[in-house]
This record gives structure tokens, C-alpha cells and sequence, in this order.
């Protein structure tokens, strides 16, 4: 069993990410091939949680801005992300990592309610455990889910996977000059807008001081480096 740099993290995907090449939807496909690698890196002994997104099904605030009370829009989407965890939860057992899905809204016949002493336990047991449906609350995006329940379940790390191969000084698919920052303190990144998480999820990493690395996802390998403390995509950490 290969040793890893962390001995706890915190993965935040997009939904995004689990429609593959398509614009909407769950991807089977997509998701079991970072499914494999995230089983491989359970395997190691690397304690892990997660938390994704749901863009891919239903965002709140674009609906909000269509007229749909915000509220309302937000526990729309927070259902979403629990559609995405059951879907990784079944590619990750399909790779022999036995995983649990805990839900910040109850809904008992298909996860568990989230405990944080129960998921300490989980953890603590090597499963991977899968936090769904945001914080519970409408007005928080699960960029503060991910944080929040890193803070939780003490991880050393927020791993945000992403499209990109870091953070840059402005979009790349834009600007062809634009510049990646190897780390970046949590006051600039706040500063300058760069996108990495909400002000939220920020500020409780710098509050906290938990680094968060910014990575590209679809590069086979990333999990794997990123838990082995190889220097890849951003690091934001202090000021």
C-alpha cells in the first residue's frame, strides 16, 4: 500500500464533469473513468469525501434569474446533486470501493442522512463518502459544501478538479496570454475574482487555513499526483 502525502481530503467535481461530451445529462462512460482512478486512490488508504456539483441536471441560480423564486430554484438543484452522487456511487463500487452517500436533506430510502460523526466513521472504515445535496440550505452553493464539510471531517485539503490545469489571471480559452499561477494566497484570489471557488468557500479556507489545489481532471494521473503531493495545476493558501 503506497503512502500519500494527505492522510484525509476533500475531492470537489462539477457536475459538469459527469456529462462527458454531452451538455447535459450523466455520462456513464465519463464518470467510470475517474471512478477507477479515484478507487485506485482510496485503495491506498487515502481517507476521502466528496462533493459534487449538479449543473449538469439543474442550476438554481439560472433559474432564479428566469423568474423561479430562489429558494426554490436551489433545492432543485441540491436533489440534482444527489442524483450525480448515486451515479458515482455506483461506478466507484463497480471499481470494488465501497462507498456510503449522505444527504444534507433526508431522504431515506436511498442514502444516509449526514452525521458528521458517522461520516468520521466511514472514513475511518476506508470507505469514500459522498456528501450530497449541498449544505441543506438554498443560497449556498456547493463550492460551500465543499469546504464546510472539509472543515467537518478535518481534511488536510480541498482537491477542486476542474477543466482547466489550474488558475489563471483570466480565462485561457480566451485570452492565449493569459497567465497560471503555480499558488496564489486565499486575499488575492478573492481580490482579483479568479473564479476558483465562491467568496464563501474562500473565505473559510483562509479563516481555516486549508489549501485548496486546482487541477485538471481529465489528465489521467492528476488524483493520484495531486494526493502525492506533486506539484501540479494551483495551490491557494495563505496570504
Amino acid at each position: 500500500m503506497t503512502k500519500t502525502r494527505y492522510s484525509r481530503i476533500l475531492l470537489k467535481l462539477s457536475g459538469e464533469a459527469l456529462a462527458g461530451d454531452q451538455q447535459f445529462g450523466i455520462e456513464p462512460e465519463a464518470i467510470g473513468q475517474f471512478a477507477k482512478e479515484i478507487a485506485e486512490v482510496a485503495a491506498t488508504g487515502l481517507q476521502m469525501a466528496l462533493v459534487i456539483g449538479g449543473g449538469n441536471i439543474f442550476r438554481g441560480m439560472a433559474a432564479s434569474a428566469k423568474g423561479m423564486d430562489r429558494a426554490q430554484g436551489d433545492y432543485m438543484g441540491m436533489l440534482a446533486t444527489v442524483m450525480n452522487a448515486l451515479a458515482v456511487q455506483d461506478a466507484l463500487e463497480k471499481n470494488g470501493c465501497d462507498t456510503r452517500v449522505m444527504t444534507a436533506l433526508s431522504m431515506a430510502d436511498v442514502a444516509e442522512p449526514y452525521i458528521r460523526r458517522r461520516a468520521l466513521r466511514h472514513m475511518d472504515k476506508g470507505r469514500v463518502v459522498i456528501c450530497a445535496a449541498g449544505t441543506g440550505n438554498p443560497y449556498f452553493t456547493t463550492d460551500s459544501a465543499a469546504a464546510l464539510r472539509a472543515l467537518e471531517l478535518k481534511c488536510d485539503a480541498i482537491f477542486k478538479a476542474t477543466k482547466v490545469d489550474g488558475v489563471y489571471d483570466k480565462d485561457p480559452v480566451k485570452f492565449p496570454d493569459a497567465v497560471k499561477y503555480e499558488t496564489v494566497s486565499y486575499m488575492e484570489t478573492l481580490e482579483k475574482r479568479l473564479g476558483v471557488m465562491d467568496s464563501t468557500a474562500i473565505s473559510m479556507a483562509r479563516d481555516n487555513n486549508l489549501p485548496i489545489i486546482v487541477f485538471n481532471l481529465y489528465k489521467e494521473g492528476n488524483i493520484r499526483r495531486a494526493a502525492n503531493g506533486e506539484t501540479i495545476g494551483t495551490t491557494v493558501q495563505g496570504d
